[in-house]
């Protein structure tokens, strides 16, 4: 067996061809979307980066592994404590050490465990090839390692490839000699200046007014100069465009080097006995709730992905499949396929017996997603009388000045413009009991007994947000929003007093 895994860094699967995007960003990935399944429903149980990829390698999700946000306590793994052995069970239960016990030489191409110190990552890997930059590295430092390591070894049998590539990620940094111009090309149809408008009045990090944070002292410091592509702020339809531009030519840029990835396989002669899958650790809001190309909540835009799925033998003929899935449950079915045994602690769900037929059996009514490095949030992913929707509670609101609860229609509401939780009380009152019943079902099959979300909540809030509110109200003042600073002070006063 031969695999390999691609894991591309905020990848959106709304702009690739195969998932009707029209601007041509994705020809390489395309093509291996017509050998295989392509899924429109995966979601990552946990976002964003250190807690999707731990859920991932973990086959469980954050409020299992202890993992939801980038600092403090719950961005490490539960301690397990005086009874922990010799090894430590990530050590026996992660994706790679299941698939490395089935037989396979697992290898792994990424910076990502020392960007967020996250050396769990690691366990259950033979080969491990660090690509030096943190993140910051474009495709064509990764891709060639990869290549590197298939010419070499592409021939022999039995192992599993991980690559993770960073380039959709802000800063936009794709090489201007590189052939990608969007510049002529329209923006998505739901982006219109009315939008950009109604964005400008408002306010959070990341928001049009803040591209790059709270304000702009990061982006003077670190961007400006360094990633011309890259804009601080959104107050036109130009500087708007260059963040979808910016996003777009990161994504193309990923897809040539997959391409150059499909070619050597090729070359090798073991294309049609390699499985491919493609997939990202979270997706990215480009505008939608006034946050523009990042990571911050626990709707539609952070926490849906691509899941394409080549696998010869198995996946016989090009075709979608709408069921709702988790990203650990696609790591259940490549185990499965593997011939490994899946540990007692996975939560994930395999589907390899299904997918040589029409289409899944829907291993999942109802998806629950996280997140808690920007905001705290719980989002419900579900459906209703033929319409899709995601209910989110938040818990903290990064200072967006979210409701507590939103409710949003996904099928005549694609990009979240109009909160409906007033009007929908019944719809809402759905999602948050399938909430209430995940939630407690966590707590039953958790050895800690600890809900990290709540941990991150007594901590002072989410990692990225914690010791930024009274410059931002000042901030807000000053660029003529004293209403948005209002708001935002008398609804957090307990922080503002604690503090």
């Amino acid at each position: 067996m031969r695999l390999i895994y691609i894991d591309v860094d905020s990848l959106r699967p709304d702009h690739l061809g195969c998932y009707g995007y029209h601007r041509e960003t994705s020809p390489n990935i395309d093509r291996v979307a017509e050998r295989g399944i392509r899924f429109t429903n995966c979601y990552v149980s946990d976002a964003p980066c250190l807690p999707s990829r731990t859920a991932f390698f973990a086959g469980r999700p954050g409020a299992l592994t202890g993992v939801v946000n980038h600092g403090g306590v719950a961005s490490q793994p539960f301690i397990e404590g005086v009874d922990r052995g010799f090894r430590d069970r990530f050590s026996e239960t992660a994706l790679p050490a299941v698939l490395r016990r089935a037989g396979l030489n697992t290898v792994l191409v990424s910076s990502f465990a020392e960007r967020h110190s996250a050396w769990h990552w690691y366990a259950g890997f033979n080969e491990i090839f660090h690509t030096a930059t943190m993140g910051l590295e474009t495709a064509d430092e990764v891709g060639p390692r990869a290549i590197q390591w298939l010419d070499q070894n592409a021939e022999k049998d039995d192992w599993y490839l991980h690559i993770n590539f960073w380039d959709p990620h802000t800063p936009y940094r794709t090489p201007k000699d590189f052939e990608a111009d969007y510049s002529k090309e329209p923006l998505p149809e739901w982006y219109n200046e009315e939008v950009r408008r109604r964005h400008w009045e408002g306010y959070g990090p990341h928001s049009a007014h803040e591209v790059t944070g709270f304000n702009h002292e990061v982006y003077d410091a670190r961007i400006k100069g360094k990633y011309p592509d890259q804009p601080k702020e959104i107050d036109s339809m130009n500087e708007a465009r260059r963040v979808f531009d910016g996003y777009d030519r990161g994504v193309k840029y990923v897809d040539h080097q997959i391409g150059l990835i499909m070619d050597m396989l090729e070359k090798q002669g073991v294309l049609d006995d390699t499985a491919v899958i493609i997939s990202g650790d979270h997706g990215e809001n480009l505008g939608e709730l006034n946050i523009y190309g990042d990571h911050h909540t626990a709707d539609e835009f952070t926490t849906h992905v691509p899941l394409i799925v080549s696998w010869p033998g198995v996946t016989r003929e090009a075709r979608v499949d709408e069921s709702l899935l988790y990203h650990f449950d696609m790591g259940a079915t490549m185990a499965e396929l593997a011939g490994g045994d899946l540990p007692k602690e996975w939560f994930g769900k395999s589907f390899a017996k299904q997918l040589q037929e029409e289409k899944l059996a829907n291993p999942r009514d109802y998806l629950v997603v996280s997140q808690a490095a920007w905001t705290c949030q719980r989002g419900v992913r579900f459906d209703y009388e033929e319409k899709r929707y995601i209910a989110i509670r938040s818990y903290h609101d990064g200072y967006h000045d979210f409701p507590d609860v939103m409710l949003f229609n996904l099928t005549d509401d694609p990009h979240e413009q109009h909160n409906i939780a007033e009007s929908k009380e019944n719809i809402v009152n759905m999602g948050m009991r399938h909430l209430t019943d995940w939630e407690s079902g966590m707590m039953r099959l958790s050895k800690s007994g600890v809900d990290p979300m709540w941990t991150v909540v007594q901590e002072g809030g989410p990692f990225h947000t914690r010791g930024e509110l009274g410059g931002y109200i000042v901030r807000l003042r000053e660029t003529e929003r004293s209403g948005c600073a209002e708001r935002l002070r008398l609804k957090h006063l307990d922080e503002l007093y604690s503090s």
